[in-house]
């Protein structure tokens, strides 16, 4: 236990210029202004993020059979994917879902660090809408700086209210295609903008609006920083081979400026490192830290710092790679390890959880069988002599088409089933049937008798069958 954990301190440096001083004691943090920053991991990671933007905005268009594919309508229970079509007796799926979401986020996690974040978080793509455009309306980043300093004028009025216009579009328009998964698509568009929308419809597709509008238009950073809780536990799937966006200080320090010229060689003579200390990977990135100074929980691994750092390493004819995706122990001068206990180990129990979800969808019956007996009577005797029971049979279709389905009874020898044995249930509906099952008493050995009611649809195409276990009571 004499070991001491080592400590490295750390005093961050903000960089980003804070607010305009007139609005400086109405604001609790500085403003970012984000830099534009070209190359292939932003490119990338826009095209990755539009390509999920895209599926999103699509998914609630898409038709099958007459009807709308993805529809999770809570007010009639009936979750529809396609030909599937789940009910709350069906939610043990939406816990699978979660478990393996879960575990596929710690698993890429432990690999790649916080690049859920970075790459395919909701709130960094429409951050990104938001801000491509302010980039068209106000300008560069220097431009947006300037403009918010200035008192305010017919230009910038303008250009601030085309700014605000946008950004309502983008926000109500994706509230309405979000409550689109809830409610049909098609009819909530045309009821919306002729006002012929019901209450809750109305004020749902506002909320989101304004959640969108607020998130992606002002908050931006403090979802990431301050609300959203990955940022916290993250770091506890973190170990010394997650590959992360990290900065080479063997290379960059000690950092300074240095004319374009001078060749490398002599620039280290001089005690310097490849950091020109220009504060680009700073101002592109997103939630306003310094790479330079070390892991720290704001960071996305979105790799904007990556490719500015990499431009100005060609302009200056340095290899690149001061600030890339690599881990601890590489930096240290080791090598990572990508098969570890940890990562092995989340895997094995994702696959585990996919194969249980698959093996239920597998195995799922698309019919729900419910059997009630008479709590009136235990039996009765009929007019005949025979020993009766009745039961109420709650039977529900599952399925998306109407079904005829047809019930018999086992385990009861020469019985008699007084009722129809035929019956056909509505798409998504719950029949009831009251039927009653008779046989002579001495066919009867125990006061309780096993059976199996089997209900069975007669489409030999796509025929299902469920049997249910219930009594039969005598004396």
């Amino acid at each position: 236990m004499s070991e001491k954990i080592p400590v490295k301190n750390v005093t961050p440096v903000k960089v980003h210029k804070p607010a305009t001083t007139e609005k400086k004691h109405h604001s609790a943090r500085s403003r970012i202004y984000v830099r534009a920053v070209k190359g292939p991991l932003e490119t990338f990671r826009r095209f990755f993020g539009l390509f999920f933007l895209g599926l999103f905005a699509v998914i609630p268009w898409l038709t099958y059979n007459g009807e709308q594919a993805v529809l999770f309508d809570i007010a009639e229970q009936r979750f529809t994917l396609f030909s599937l079509t789940l009910w709350p007796q069906d939610l043990t799926y939406l816990a699978y879902i979660f478990i393996i979401s879960a575990f596929a986020l710690f698993f890429v996690t432990t690999f790649a660090g916080r690049v859920w974040c970075g790459f395919m978080c909701p709130q960094t793509t429409w951050v990104y809408v938001f801000t491509w455009f302010e980039e068209k309306i106000e300008g560069t980043r220097n431009k947006r700086i300037k403009l918010d300093e200035r008192p305010m004028d017919f230009d910038k009025f303008w250009r601030k209210t085309a700014k605000q216009f946008c950004w309502w579009s983008v926000a109500l328009l994706t509230a309405l295609l979000f409550v689109g998964y809830f409610t049909p698509v098609r009819d909530l568009f045309v009821d919306f903008f002729t006002f012929n929308s019901g209450f809750w419809i109305s004020f749902w597709v506002v909320f989101f609006a304004l959640c969108t509008y607020g998130n992606a238009g002002y908050m931006r950073e403090i979802m990431c920083t301050h609300i959203c809780p990955y940022a916290r536990f993250q770091s506890a799937m973190f170990d010394k081979d997650t590959f992360t966006v990290a900065y080479d200080p063997n290379r960059g320090e000690s950092r300074g400026p240095r004319p374009r010229k001078l060749s490398r060689e002599a620039v280290h003579a001089q005690g310097l490192g490849d950091c020109i200390d220009c504060h680009l990977c700073v101002q592109v990135c997103p939630t306003g830290i310094d790479i330079r100074n070390g892991l720290q929980y704001e960071c996305i691994n979105c790799g904007a710092c990556v490719d500015a750092c990499n431009g100005v390493m060609e302009k200056m004819n340095y290899p690149k790679g001061l600030i890339r995706f690599t881990s601890e122990e590489e930096l240290a001068g080791g090598t990572t390890r990508i098969f570890r206990p940890k990562l092995i180990g989340y895997f094995v129990v994702l696959m585990l959880m996919v194969t249980v979800l698959v093996a239920n969808f597998m195995w799922r019956v698309p019919l729900d069988v419910d059997i009630i007996r008479d709590r009136n009577s235990l039996y009765r005797e009929t007019n005949d002599g025979l020993i009766e029971n009745v039961y109420t049979l709650k039977i529900m279709n599952k399925t998306q088409r109407d079904t005829t389905y047809q019930i018999r009874v086992s385990g009861l020898p020469d019985h008699r089933f007084i009722g129809n044995q035929t019956i056909t249930v509505a798409a998504g509906e719950v029949a009831t049937l009251p039927i009653s099952v008779a046989t002579d008493a001495y066919n009867l050995e125990d006061p309780v008798t096993e059976i199996q009611f089997t209900v069975s649809s007669v489409d030999q195409d796509d025929a299902v069958s469920l049997t249910e276990p219930s009594k039969f009571l005598y004396r």
